[in-house]
């Protein structure tokens, strides 16, 4: 007969018992689970009552502010900003000021930003809903020159306070003279600074004890004569810009002085060394102003088979300045440090050309005919008078077309003789008294008075078109160097020119 031996007292496992273990497991997974959605919908559902509002421990200013909005906090600080007294301690004169008068800035609106600043993410809500701390500091800002300006004005009057050295040009001597500064009496402005600096972020009431002791300016006679050595260096460096036709603008010391001044810093620590950007620009597009050159265009006169018959003006080509801007830049750098400067202008040339126009025909001296042109009636292309000494005519051209003249007139005789160029209309009088009393006395041979001259028209000095009434004939020499007309052309030219009108006089 077979012994069957029973397992469990062998000490092996039981099947029934090991089913029962894995269904208490099961249970008690389930329930876990049952416990964590539970407990974790409780910590969302928690969480999320602080949507927009701070966390919970969040402190400001060691205060708890959890669950507070961020208008809540702001008016927290600000109420904690504005209930500071600092008490200020003087010499024997004591003081009491708030924060803002010490140019302290408390933004309760950044604080309270700042106190809802933390990892918004709702897995991280809930985790800081369990646990941590998040302690503010208020945003604090000092304005150390607010603060310094506080402090000297806490010195008592019967106290001579120092007076900082200082720098000014000498128009007259056209020198930089140094004021020496003077120690005084007064308090060190940085013992509050430091002290504001250090005690303002707390928001709460402190005192500063600032003793009234001998003290040196802030800018010392030193630090001016340093300027003063500053500004011979840049003085004594050569500085010129060549122009487009090789002539060299020198930059005069003088010059250079009247661009440079010297100004303490806002906060009156130390002086600043000025240079007038503006007034170097101006005056560097003055020179280049001066060396550009614009086109002229050459005249010609030909006749009806298009032969040149005169050369009424050479063509000249212009001149323009490229790098007016970086010039005026290089030099400004240069006066900013001491440093050389040897600048040149780069340019441009621009072409003329040659305008050929119609030759005049012979002046018709039909008498009692007046063949002339409405002098109002309206014209296309540039108006320009041509004078022919040669010829002793005038003629009034637009564009390429004579469209009056040529008239007889009379120019400057031996040793009064008429100006040649190129020239423009730059003075009119309808009546005008004319005498060389400037020149030569009454009584004199040369002297001449004569009133009411009409239809006068200057185009260079005292050279100009005009009426003589005492003259009856025209076609020669023997004027004081103006161009007399008949009164009549005279007006006609009047009527048809204008300022500005171009003017060509030649042989």
């Amino acid at each position: 007969m077979t012994n069957v031996t029973d397992a469990a007292a062998l000490g092996g496992p039981s099947r029934p018992n090991g089913r029962r273990g894995r269904r208490t497991a099961l249970v008690v997974v389930a329930v876990l689970a049952v416990l964590a959605v539970v407990l974790t919908g409780g910590a969302y559902a928690y969480a999320k009552q602080f949507d927009g509002r701070a966390l919970p421990g969040t402190t400001v200013l060691g205060k708890d502010v959890a669950g507070q909005t961020p208008e809540e906090i702001a008016a927290f600080v600000a109420e904690r900003a504005e209930a500071v007294t600092v008490q200020v301690t003087a010499g024997e004169k004591q003081v009491e000021a708030s924060l803002a008068e010490l140019g302290v800035t408390v933004d309760a609106q950044a604080t309270a930003q700042r106190a809802l600043q933390r990892d918004d993410s709702l897995p991280a809500t809930i985790a800081a809903a369990w646990s941590g701390e998040h302690a503010v500091e208020p945003v604090v800002a000092v304005d150390e020159a607010a603060v310094t300006a506080f402090g000297k004005g806490l010195v008592p009057d019967d106290r001579t306070s120092p007076v900082n050295a200082s720098v000014a040009f000498d128009e007259e001597q056209q020198t930089w003279n140094v004021t020496p500064g003077q120690d005084g009496q007064g308090l060190d402005p940085q013992t509050l600074v430091d002290a504001v600096t250090s005690h303002a972020p707390a928001l709460e009431d402190f005192a500063v004890d600032q003793p009234v002791e001998q003290i040196t300016p802030a800018i010392t006679t030193e630090d001016a004569e340093q300027v003063v050595g500053t500004i011979g260096k840049i003085l004594e460096q050569p500085m010129s810009i060549t122009g487009g036709d090789g002539t060299v603008h020198e930059i005069s010391a003088e010059r250079r002085s009247s661009w440079l001044s010297v100004a303490p810093d806002k906060a009156e620590s130390k002086l600043v060394l000025s240079v007038d950007e503006d007034a170097v620009r101006e005056w560097v597009a003055a020179r280049a102003d001066q060396d550009a050159v614009e086109p002229k265009d050459g005249i010609e006169q030909v006749d009806e088979d298009g032969e040149v018959v005169k050369v009424v003006s050479e063509k000249k080509d212009g001149l323009e300045i490229t790098n007016t801007d970086a010039v005026a830049e290089e030099l400004i750098a240069a006066l900013k440090g001491t440093t050389p400067i040897e600048a040149a202008f780069e340019t441009r040339t621009l072409e003329s050309k040659v305008e050929q126009v119609d030759a005049p025909k012979e002046q018709d001296d039909d008498e009692g005919e007046d063949d002339s042109p409405d002098p109002n009636a309206p014209a296309d292309g540039e108006k320009w008078i041509d004078v022919d000494l040669t010829a002793k005519t005038v003629t009034a051209y637009v564009g390429d077309s004579p469209v009056w003249g040529p008239r007889l007139m009379v120019d400057g005789k031996e040793g009064n003789e008429t100006v040649t160029g190129s020239f423009e209309i730059y003075l009119r009088y309808d009546r005008q008294d004319m005498t060389n009393a400037a020149y030569y006395p009454e009584g004199h041979p040369k002297y001449y008075y004569t009133p009411d001259v009409p239809w006068v028209q200057y185009f260079h000095a005292g050279y100009g078109f005009h009426g003589a009434p005492w003259r009856s004939s025209f076609g020669y020499s023997g004027s004081h160097g103006c161009i007399n007309m008949p009164v009549s052309d005279a007006k006609w030219l009047y009527d048809w020119a204008s300022m500005g009108t171009r003017v060509e006089v030649h042989y």
